[in-house]
């Protein structure tokens, strides 16, 4: 019956492909996605420019603000915990 089946969804099988090809670029997307380096480098930046006078305060803590709330997003993803985990 293997070799029946085999050949009854032959003609399946370019789907199968685009399907396992998607499922391959969607974790790589995800994996860019939740990559926590980019988010600490900007952290690191954003510092660096408070320093050198090129942003004030204000724009320090706000833009500090969203980016702590994506690593937090970033960890909750690799903890296995929803978005909501941390409410």
């Amino acid at each position: 019956m293997g070799l029946l089946s085999q050949i009854a969804t032959l003609p399946l099988a370019p789907v199968r492909g685009v399907a396992w090809v998607m499922e391959r670029v969607v974790q790589a997307a995800e994996n860019e996605y939740y990559d926590p380096e980019p988010v600490e480098r900007a952290l690191a930046e954003l510092e660096r420019a408070l320093l050198a006078g090129e942003i004030d305060e204000e724009t320090f803590d706000r833009r500090e603000d969203e980016l702590l709330d994506r690593l937090e997003e970033i960890r909750a993803h690799a903890s296995g915990a929803g978005p909501d985990a941390t409410l």
